[in-house]
């Protein structure tokens, strides 16, 4: 069919017509593709798409992104300026506010939060805010595909109806539907968008076959599952595993720990195994948008089939619970090394950031560490060369506009003890070591420094 009329055919012609004229305007890179929500998630699949060949429209309500991505600037790590300059100068990405243009694209990706409410239990006002937004404009012939991480049967149950109740118009005959859940790991260089496969699944095998076409032009690989619900269930089962595994080495951790083993010294004598072991590591608790969070929306799910996830559950226990442990045993070493008590101390958490190398934050443990030190009356200061100013949170409102402290010597030992947080590499780490009076290392960031009897692992 030729280009010029796939357009008409999508709006004009039956159900299979359209999937052949958008399935051919996917191949040929004619197709326009809108991303909602430009974050860590929806930046970088604009860039890959764009990067393709095709015209990508991003959309945000945060109108400060769309004005830095106008100007060519990018406001996360791995996306570089030069990248964004030239796909906003070269008229391949459009960013913008106005979601009337939705109108304009043949296929919208959903890239919203997913976060929890404050009883633990899913939060879904951003995906049906904005499914609520694409209604108002949504079109014959157009692919929508949700990509924010949730639980299994939301595409169907929550973006469907909302969809169709809004414009009269049916899945799978008038418009087509899609989950294929992301797969980013902010601050990671081996891994970018373009090259890490994609599952896919449909609400129908036309809905499958457009967005399997969709992606196979930018990414690497599609690998197609039976249904929205079955691709929604495979992104939750991947951050559980990891959830479920952390927790294994923190339980194992404060085991160890009370009998003078190291568990970083166990866990690289294990890994030497060449089968039956994958290495995981301990920390001071888990951050980021998913692996703290996705859990949850299982167990929520679960209870109404009337299923206890027992497993997940106390998974998720354990690993909340490490940042009052590395309090706990803050206080205890400034007790019996100084006889000093945490209340008055003079903490520095080194990273604010949830993960090293990224300026990311959300869900970091280091919120809920100083809010711990805080209640027991401790003064806390934080040094992160990503965190220049802790910016609004929603869930931790009162530590907004925070600034980092220089890190040297002088700051160092104005501490009563340093808590090292995030291992981020610009770490001068021997510093820490030699100026600190009392080290408190969660991510055993102190293991290639000269030992001092300073350094507590926690």
């Amino acid at each position: 069919m030729p280009i010029r009329k796939l357009k008409s055919a999508i709006k004009a012609a039956p159900a299979p017509l359209r999937v052949e004229a958008l399935c051919a305007r996917f191949e040929h890179r004619k197709a326009k593709i809108g991303v909602i929500g430009l974050g860590y998630v929806g930046l970088p699949l604009a860039c890959a798409i764009c990067a393709a060949g095709f015209e990508a429209v991003g959309f945000d309500i945060d109108l400060s992104k769309i004005q830095k991505l106008k100007k060519g600037q990018s406001y996360i790590g791995n996306i570089h300026n030069d990248k964004v300059s030239s796909y906003v100068k070269g008229g391949k990405l459009h960013p913008t506010s106005d979601f009337r243009k939705l109108s304009e694209v043949d296929a919208v990706l959903l890239c919203v939060p997913t976060p929890l409410n404050r009883n633990r239990e899913p939060d879904m006002t951003y995906i049906v805010k904005t499914a609520e937004s694409v209604a108002k404009y949504l079109k014959r012939g157009q692919l929508v595909v949700l990509e924010s991480t949730t639980y299994p049967g939301t595409t169907r149950d929550l973006v469907r109806p909302i969809l169709e109740e809004a414009t009269g118009l049916k899945s799978g005959v008038d418009f087509f539907l899609a989950f294929s859940p992301e797969r980013e790991d902010p601050g990671n260089a081996k891994f970018h968008t373009a090259i890490i496969p994609k599952v896919v699944g449909g609400d129908g095998e036309d809905a499958l076959k457009l967005a399997r076409t969709m992606y196979d032009q930018f990414l690497v690989k599609t690998v197609a599952v039976s249904s929205a619900a079955a691709a929604e269930a495979v992104k939750l089962t991947e951050n559980i595993f990891r959830s479920v595994n952390i927790a294994l080495v923190n339980e194992l951790k404060v085991i160890y720990d009370a009998m003078g083993i190291d568990i970083w010294e166990v866990i690289e004598a294990a890994k030497t195994k060449p089968f039956g072991y994958m290495p995981f590591y301990p920390g001071p608790g888990l951050g980021g948008h998913c692996i703290p969070i996705d859990p949850f929306y299982l167990t929520w799910k679960a209870r109404e089939y009337g299923i206890a996830t027992r497993f997940i559950e106390l998974a998720g226990e354990i690993n909340v619970s490490m940042p009052r442990f590395v309090v706990e045993r803050l206080a205890q070493e400034l007790d019996q090394r100084f006889a000093t008590p945490l209340n008055g101390a003079k903490i520095l958490l080194i990273g604010m950031a949830y993960k090293k190398n990224v300026a990311d934050i959300r869900e970091s443990p280091a919120f809920a560490i100083m809010e711990l030190l805080k209640a027991r009356k401790a003064y806390v200061t934080y040094h992160d060369p990503y965190v220049n100013i802790i910016p609004p949170t929603r869930e931790h409102a009162a530590f907004t506009g925070i600034a980092s402290q220089p890190l040297n010597a002088k700051t160092l030992h104005a501490q009563d003890a340093v808590i090292i947080v995030t291992d981020h590499d610009k770490i001068d780490y021997d510093m820490i070591a030699s100026h600190a009076k009392l080290v408190v290392d969660t991510r055993n960031a102190l293991a290639g420094a000269r030992q001092r009897g300073n350094i507590v692992k926690a």
